[in-house]
Protein backbone atom coordinates (compact mmCIF):
# COMPACT_ATOMS: atom_id res chain seq x y z
CA UNK A 1 0.00 0.00 0.00
CA UNK A 2 2.89 2.47 0.63
CA UNK A 3 4.55 1.78 -2.79
CA UNK A 4 3.87 4.84 -4.93
CA UNK A 5 2.21 3.87 -8.19
CA UNK A 6 1.67 7.60 -9.74
CA UNK A 7 4.08 10.92 -8.64
CA UNK A 8 3.09 14.13 -9.75
CA UNK A 9 6.28 16.65 -9.16
CA UNK A 10 5.48 20.86 -9.05
CA UNK A 11 2.66 19.67 -12.29
CA UNK A 12 1.57 22.83 -14.24
CA UNK A 13 -0.93 23.18 -16.70
CA UNK A 14 -1.51 26.40 -18.35
CA UNK A 15 -4.06 27.74 -21.11
CA UNK A 16 -2.87 30.36 -23.27
CA UNK A 17 -5.13 33.59 -23.88
CA UNK A 18 -4.10 34.18 -27.12
CA UNK A 19 -5.71 37.81 -29.03
CA UNK A 20 -5.86 39.32 -32.67
CA UNK A 21 -4.85 37.61 -36.57
CA UNK A 22 -1.25 36.29 -35.25
CA UNK A 23 -2.63 34.56 -31.85
CA UNK A 24 -0.49 37.02 -29.48
CA UNK A 25 -0.81 35.29 -26.32
CA UNK A 26 -1.50 38.21 -23.98
CA UNK A 27 -1.90 35.42 -20.85
CA UNK A 28 -2.57 32.04 -19.89
CA UNK A 29 -5.42 30.50 -17.31
CA UNK A 30 -3.69 28.91 -14.81
CA UNK A 31 -5.87 25.72 -14.07
CA UNK A 32 -3.14 23.82 -12.24
CA UNK A 33 -0.43 25.67 -11.02
CA UNK A 34 2.61 23.32 -9.19
CA UNK A 35 0.80 20.13 -7.35
CA UNK A 36 3.24 17.92 -5.90
CA UNK A 37 1.14 14.59 -5.59
CA UNK A 38 1.51 10.83 -5.21
CA UNK A 39 -0.98 8.18 -5.45
CA UNK A 40 -0.11 4.60 -3.83
CA UNK A 41 -0.63 1.54 -5.61
CA UNK A 42 -4.30 -0.29 -4.57
CA UNK A 43 -5.88 2.97 -2.69
CA UNK A 44 -8.34 5.11 -3.71
CA UNK A 45 -6.92 8.77 -3.32
CA UNK A 46 -10.48 11.59 -3.61
CA UNK A 47 -9.80 14.72 -4.87
CA UNK A 48 -12.38 17.74 -4.03
CA UNK A 49 -12.73 21.17 -4.42
CA UNK A 50 -15.54 23.48 -5.61
CA UNK A 51 -16.39 23.63 -9.46
CA UNK A 52 -13.30 25.16 -11.75
CA UNK A 53 -10.25 24.64 -8.75
CA UNK A 54 -8.26 21.97 -11.49
CA UNK A 55 -9.43 18.44 -10.94
CA UNK A 56 -10.53 17.53 -13.90
CA UNK A 57 -7.62 18.89 -15.89
CA UNK A 58 -5.37 17.50 -13.34
CA UNK A 59 -7.00 14.02 -14.24
CA UNK A 60 -6.31 14.62 -17.75
CA UNK A 61 -2.61 15.13 -17.06
CA UNK A 62 -2.33 11.78 -14.78
CA UNK A 63 -3.90 10.08 -18.25
CA UNK A 64 -1.71 11.77 -20.04
CA UNK A 65 -4.52 13.04 -22.72
CA UNK A 66 -3.49 16.83 -21.57
CA UNK A 67 0.24 17.53 -21.49
CA UNK A 68 1.72 18.96 -18.63
CA UNK A 69 2.88 23.16 -18.78
CA UNK A 70 5.73 22.27 -16.74
CA UNK A 71 6.35 19.60 -13.56
CA UNK A 72 6.99 15.82 -13.72
CA UNK A 73 4.83 12.95 -13.91
CA UNK A 74 6.00 9.29 -13.10
CA UNK A 75 4.03 6.33 -13.49
CA UNK A 76 5.72 3.00 -12.01
CA UNK A 77 8.91 4.56 -12.35
CA UNK A 78 8.80 5.54 -15.67
CA UNK A 79 8.46 9.40 -16.61
CA UNK A 80 5.76 10.35 -18.81
CA UNK A 81 5.72 13.58 -18.59
CA UNK A 82 6.11 14.21 -22.30
CA UNK A 83 5.47 11.09 -23.83
CA UNK A 84 3.97 10.90 -27.55
CA UNK A 85 0.67 10.06 -28.57
CA UNK A 86 2.45 6.90 -29.98
CA UNK A 87 4.82 6.36 -27.15
CA UNK A 88 1.66 6.65 -24.72
CA UNK A 89 0.20 3.79 -26.62
CA UNK A 90 1.49 0.48 -24.47
CA UNK A 91 0.99 2.43 -21.45
CA UNK A 92 -3.24 2.95 -21.91
CA UNK A 93 -2.95 -0.93 -21.00
CA UNK A 94 -2.68 0.54 -17.44
CA UNK A 95 -4.12 3.94 -17.06
CA UNK A 96 -7.50 4.31 -18.23
CA UNK A 97 -10.64 7.13 -17.33
CA UNK A 98 -14.05 6.62 -16.86
CA UNK A 99 -15.58 10.50 -17.62
CA UNK A 100 -18.13 12.70 -16.21
CA UNK A 101 -21.12 12.47 -18.40
CA UNK A 102 -22.21 8.97 -19.64
CA UNK A 103 -24.10 11.00 -22.59
CA UNK A 104 -21.05 12.66 -24.36
CA UNK A 105 -18.40 10.09 -23.12
CA UNK A 106 -19.85 7.55 -25.65
CA UNK A 107 -20.66 7.59 -29.42
CA UNK A 108 -23.99 7.45 -30.40
CA UNK A 109 -23.47 6.00 -33.74
CA UNK A 110 -21.94 2.78 -32.26
CA UNK A 111 -23.43 -0.13 -30.76
CA UNK A 112 -21.93 -0.94 -27.30
CA UNK A 113 -20.64 -4.05 -28.29
CA UNK A 114 -18.09 -1.62 -30.61
CA UNK A 115 -17.48 0.56 -28.13
CA UNK A 116 -16.20 -1.54 -25.32
CA UNK A 117 -14.46 -3.95 -28.24
CA UNK A 118 -12.37 -0.99 -29.48
CA UNK A 119 -9.70 -1.01 -26.61
CA UNK A 120 -9.45 -4.60 -27.35
CA UNK A 121 -9.22 -3.85 -30.83
CA UNK A 122 -6.56 -1.19 -30.67
CA UNK A 123 -3.90 -2.59 -27.86
CA UNK A 124 -4.34 -6.17 -29.88
CA UNK A 125 -5.50 -7.99 -26.76
CA UNK A 126 -5.88 -11.49 -27.71
CA UNK A 127 -9.18 -12.66 -26.65
CA UNK A 128 -9.70 -16.80 -26.81
CA UNK A 129 -13.39 -17.38 -26.42
CA UNK A 130 -13.71 -14.67 -29.06
CA UNK A 131 -14.09 -10.63 -29.14
CA UNK A 132 -18.00 -10.44 -28.34
CA UNK A 133 -17.86 -12.79 -25.71
CA UNK A 134 -15.55 -10.83 -24.12
CA UNK A 135 -17.81 -7.61 -24.69
CA UNK A 136 -20.10 -9.52 -22.88
CA UNK A 137 -18.61 -11.17 -19.97
CA UNK A 138 -17.30 -7.37 -19.18
CA UNK A 139 -20.96 -6.25 -19.13
CA UNK A 140 -22.03 -8.89 -17.04
CA UNK A 141 -19.39 -7.76 -14.54
CA UNK A 142 -20.47 -4.60 -14.75
CA UNK A 143 -24.35 -5.62 -14.06
CA UNK A 144 -25.47 -5.15 -17.26
CA UNK A 145 -27.37 -7.88 -19.82
CA UNK A 146 -25.16 -9.61 -22.07
CA UNK A 147 -27.49 -9.65 -24.69
CA UNK A 148 -27.29 -5.99 -24.93
CA UNK A 149 -24.15 -5.96 -27.29
CA UNK A 150 -26.34 -4.75 -30.40
CA UNK A 151 -27.99 -2.27 -28.75
CA UNK A 152 -26.64 1.51 -28.97
CA UNK A 153 -26.18 4.12 -26.11
CA UNK A 154 -29.79 6.41 -26.43
CA UNK A 155 -31.37 3.19 -25.13
CA UNK A 156 -29.98 3.03 -21.97
CA UNK A 157 -30.47 5.34 -19.10
CA UNK A 158 -27.65 7.36 -17.38
CA UNK A 159 -26.35 5.06 -14.70
CA UNK A 160 -26.51 2.02 -17.36
CA UNK A 161 -24.12 4.16 -19.91
CA UNK A 162 -21.85 4.90 -16.88
CA UNK A 163 -21.71 1.25 -16.18
CA UNK A 164 -20.89 0.97 -19.88
CA UNK A 165 -18.33 3.84 -19.42
CA UNK A 166 -16.76 1.36 -16.67
CA UNK A 167 -16.87 -1.46 -18.77
CA UNK A 168 -14.61 0.35 -21.16
CA UNK A 169 -12.02 1.46 -19.18
CA UNK A 170 -12.01 -2.00 -17.46
CA UNK A 171 -11.79 -3.43 -20.43
CA UNK A 172 -7.68 -3.72 -20.76
CA UNK A 173 -7.51 -4.45 -16.66
CA UNK A 174 -5.50 -1.48 -16.17
CA UNK A 175 -3.57 -0.64 -12.93
CA UNK A 176 -5.04 3.16 -12.27
CA UNK A 177 -8.56 4.48 -13.45
CA UNK A 178 -8.96 7.81 -12.99
CA UNK A 179 -12.89 8.44 -12.59
CA UNK A 180 -13.60 12.14 -13.38
CA UNK A 181 -17.28 12.58 -11.25
CA UNK A 182 -18.52 9.60 -12.29
CA UNK A 183 -21.82 10.05 -10.55
CA UNK A 184 -22.18 13.76 -10.45
CA UNK A 185 -24.53 13.15 -13.35
CA UNK A 186 -26.65 10.31 -12.25
CA UNK A 187 -29.82 10.45 -10.04
CA UNK A 188 -29.09 10.18 -5.77
CA UNK A 189 -30.60 6.17 -6.28
CA UNK A 190 -28.40 5.16 -8.87
CA UNK A 191 -25.13 6.98 -7.50
CA UNK A 192 -24.91 4.29 -4.08
CA UNK A 193 -24.94 1.55 -7.07
CA UNK A 194 -22.03 2.74 -9.07
CA UNK A 195 -19.69 3.62 -6.16
CA UNK A 196 -20.84 0.11 -4.69
CA UNK A 197 -19.69 -1.33 -8.27
CA UNK A 198 -16.18 0.88 -8.27
CA UNK A 199 -15.34 -0.45 -5.15
CA UNK A 200 -16.35 -4.21 -6.07
CA UNK A 201 -14.46 -4.04 -9.09
CA UNK A 202 -11.42 -2.75 -7.08
CA UNK A 203 -11.35 -5.66 -4.42
CA UNK A 204 -11.37 -8.05 -7.35
CA UNK A 205 -8.96 -6.52 -9.91
CA UNK A 206 -6.96 -4.97 -7.40
CA UNK A 207 -7.36 -1.25 -8.98
CA UNK A 208 -5.82 1.65 -8.04
CA UNK A 209 -8.28 5.08 -8.68
CA UNK A 210 -8.05 8.81 -8.54
CA UNK A 211 -11.89 9.68 -7.76
CA UNK A 212 -12.80 13.06 -8.50
CA UNK A 213 -15.99 14.79 -6.90
CA UNK A 214 -17.64 17.68 -5.80
CA UNK A 215 -19.81 15.64 -3.23
CA UNK A 216 -17.99 14.95 0.50
CA UNK A 217 -20.49 12.43 1.26
CA UNK A 218 -19.30 10.15 -1.79
CA UNK A 219 -15.57 10.93 -1.62
CA UNK A 220 -16.32 10.02 2.27
CA UNK A 221 -17.38 6.60 1.91
CA UNK A 222 -15.07 5.41 -1.13
CA UNK A 223 -11.74 7.51 -0.74
CA UNK A 224 -8.63 6.12 1.26
CA UNK A 225 -7.13 9.46 1.58
CA UNK A 226 -8.28 13.09 0.61
CA UNK A 227 -6.54 15.63 -1.51
CA UNK A 228 -8.35 19.18 -1.01
CA UNK A 229 -8.10 21.83 -4.21
CA UNK A 230 -8.77 25.47 -4.51
CA UNK A 231 -8.04 27.38 -7.74
CA UNK A 232 -5.20 24.94 -9.14
CA UNK A 233 -3.28 24.29 -5.75
CA UNK A 234 -3.60 21.77 -3.30
CA UNK A 235 -4.21 22.90 0.07
CA UNK A 236 -4.95 19.81 2.34
CA UNK A 237 -3.95 16.28 1.94
CA UNK A 238 -5.10 13.49 4.72
CA UNK A 239 -6.52 9.73 5.41
CA UNK A 240 -9.94 10.33 4.76
CA UNK A 241 -11.19 9.98 9.09
CA UNK A 242 -8.31 12.04 9.86
CA UNK A 243 -9.65 14.85 7.73
CA UNK A 244 -12.96 14.61 8.00
CA UNK A 245 -12.48 14.78 11.90
CA UNK A 246 -9.77 17.28 12.20
CA UNK A 247 -9.79 19.61 8.86
CA UNK A 248 -7.14 21.85 9.52
CA UNK A 249 -7.25 24.42 6.18
CA UNK A 250 -10.01 26.70 6.21
CA UNK A 251 -11.56 26.18 3.14
CA UNK A 252 -11.45 22.15 3.94
CA UNK A 253 -13.45 23.27 7.41
CA UNK A 254 -15.79 25.45 5.22
CA UNK A 255 -16.96 22.42 2.69
CA UNK A 256 -16.69 20.10 5.55
CA UNK A 257 -19.71 22.49 7.05
CA UNK A 258 -22.00 22.55 3.69
CA UNK A 259 -22.03 19.03 3.77
CA UNK A 260 -26.13 17.83 4.41
CA UNK A 261 -26.41 16.01 7.83
CA UNK A 262 -29.58 14.08 8.22
CA UNK A 263 -30.01 13.66 11.76
CA UNK A 264 -32.15 16.46 13.32
CA UNK A 265 -30.15 17.20 16.42
CA UNK A 266 -26.82 16.91 15.20
CA UNK A 267 -28.19 19.46 11.60
CA UNK A 268 -29.18 22.24 14.24
CA UNK A 269 -25.54 22.36 15.44
CA UNK A 270 -24.39 21.68 12.56
CA UNK A 271 -25.98 24.81 11.11
CA UNK A 272 -24.91 27.23 14.04
CA UNK A 273 -21.24 25.71 13.09
CA UNK A 274 -21.75 26.80 9.23
CA UNK A 275 -19.10 28.80 7.76
CA UNK A 276 -20.26 30.80 4.88
CA UNK A 277 -17.32 32.08 2.48
CA UNK A 278 -17.76 35.45 0.82
CA UNK A 279 -16.92 36.53 -2.11
CA UNK A 280 -16.26 34.85 -5.31
CA UNK A 281 -13.48 32.51 -6.43
CA UNK A 282 -10.52 34.42 -7.72
CA UNK A 283 -9.78 34.47 -11.26
CA UNK A 284 -7.19 31.47 -12.18
CA UNK A 285 -5.84 33.80 -14.74
CA UNK A 286 -4.82 36.35 -12.28
CA UNK A 287 -4.92 34.55 -9.15
CA UNK A 288 -4.06 36.16 -5.39
CA UNK A 289 -0.45 36.63 -4.15
CA UNK A 290 0.68 34.38 -1.47
CA UNK A 291 -1.81 32.40 -0.53
CA UNK A 292 -4.78 32.01 -2.88
CA UNK A 293 -7.86 31.71 -0.45
CA UNK A 294 -6.76 34.64 1.92
CA UNK A 295 -9.65 37.10 0.29
CA UNK A 296 -12.06 34.72 1.08
CA UNK A 297 -10.32 33.58 4.32
CA UNK A 298 -11.65 34.79 7.65
CA UNK A 299 -8.25 34.02 9.17
CA UNK A 300 -5.95 36.08 7.12
CA UNK A 301 -3.21 38.23 7.99
CA UNK A 302 -0.71 40.47 6.27
CA UNK A 303 1.90 37.33 5.76
CA UNK A 304 -0.72 35.46 3.72
CA UNK A 305 -0.67 38.23 1.12
CA UNK A 306 3.38 37.87 0.78
CA UNK A 307 4.34 34.22 1.24
CA UNK A 308 2.29 31.32 -0.53
CA UNK A 309 2.00 28.79 2.81
CA UNK A 310 4.07 25.33 1.93
CA UNK A 311 2.14 21.99 1.89
CA UNK A 312 3.73 20.69 5.30
CA UNK A 313 2.48 18.73 8.72
CA UNK A 314 1.66 20.67 11.24
CA UNK A 315 2.30 20.78 14.52
CA UNK A 316 0.42 17.41 16.46
CA UNK A 317 -1.03 16.36 13.05
CA UNK A 318 -0.04 12.61 11.48
CA UNK A 319 3.19 12.77 9.28
CA UNK A 320 0.52 12.02 6.10
CA UNK A 321 -1.73 15.30 6.82
CA UNK A 322 -0.56 18.17 5.35
CA UNK A 323 -1.32 21.31 5.06
CA UNK A 324 -0.99 24.81 3.04
CA UNK A 325 -1.88 27.39 5.69
CA UNK A 326 -0.07 29.79 7.74
CA UNK A 327 -3.00 29.80 10.19
CA UNK A 328 -4.72 26.13 10.42
CA UNK A 329 -7.47 25.59 12.01
CA UNK A 330 -7.29 24.03 15.30
CA UNK A 331 -9.95 21.76 16.60
CA UNK A 332 -11.27 23.36 19.72
CA UNK A 333 -12.11 26.79 17.27
CA UNK A 334 -14.19 23.97 15.11
CA UNK A 335 -16.04 22.01 17.77
CA UNK A 336 -16.55 25.87 19.89
CA UNK A 337 -18.02 26.93 16.60
CA UNK A 338 -16.60 30.27 17.36
CA UNK A 339 -16.46 32.17 14.43
CA UNK A 340 -15.87 35.88 13.24
CA UNK A 341 -18.03 38.75 12.55
CA UNK A 342 -17.33 38.64 8.86
CA UNK A 343 -18.29 35.08 8.50
CA UNK A 344 -22.14 34.75 8.84
CA UNK A 345 -23.21 32.16 10.29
Amino acid sequence: MSENLLEATGVQKHFPITKGLFKRQIGAVRAVDGIDLEVRAGETLGLVGESGCGKSTLGRLFTRILEPTDGKIVFEGEDITHKSVTQMRPLRRDVQMIFQDPYSSLNPRHTIGSIIAAPLQIQKIPTPQGLKTAVQELLELVGLNPEHYNRYPHEFSGGQRQRIGIARALALRPKLIVADEPVSALDVSIQAQVVNLLEDLQNEFDLTYVFIAHDLSVVRHISDRVAVMYLGKVVEIAERDELYRNPRHPYTVALMSAVPVPDPVRRDRAQRERVLLTGDVPSPINPPSGCRFRTRCWKAQDICATEEPPLVTRADDPESHLTACHFPVVSDEIVAGRRPATTPV
